[in-house]
């Protein structure tokens, strides 16, 4: 049997030809290609946005602090700790705020909406869309 590294190509030139419009996309051509994308919060939303992202789970902490039983505080607080983030820090970590979502609604329903509503948030909808379709389709999946 040849080996297949013979059917690889060594180098040489690439010809891409694009129709359309590709400004949000991205586009490599070649063979050995690593792409990664950062997503800086405050590039998508402005430091405005990120700010009001922050105020709306620091009410969430407020909302663990005076509703939270003293049995459920720490963990709620790292849980919330987490959550943001999950949010804040790049793109969105959708496993980490279904996760948390999901543990409010089992362990603390009178907080879990304040929750939602953050995950719901037009803010963290520009960013799920800044990070890509894959990440928008999973985000339907998993919050409707």
């Amino acid at each position: 049997m040849p080996d297949a590294s013979q059917n690889r190509p060594t180098g040489g030139t690439y010809t891409t030809t694009i129709g359309g419009s590709v400004e949000s996309s991205q586009i490599a051509t070649g063979t050995a290609i690593t792409q990664t994308m950062t997503l800086v919060p405050a590039e998508v939303i402005g430091e405005a946005g990120v700010a009001q992202l922050r105020q709306a789970l620091a009410e969430l902490r407020r909302q663990v602090a005076a509703d939270a039983p003293e049995e459920k505080q720490a963990e709620a607080n790292q849980l919330v700790d987490e959550f943001e983030a999950a949010v804040t820090d790049g793109a969105p970590d959708l496993s980490t705020m279904e996760y948390v979502r999901n543990w409010f609604a089992r362990n603390l329903p009178k907080i879990a909406g304040t929750v939602t509503e953050i995950i719901v948030h037009p803010l963290v909808g520009r960013l799920v869309e800044a990070a890509g379709d894959v990440l928008v389709g999973e985000f339907r999946q998993r919050f409707g």
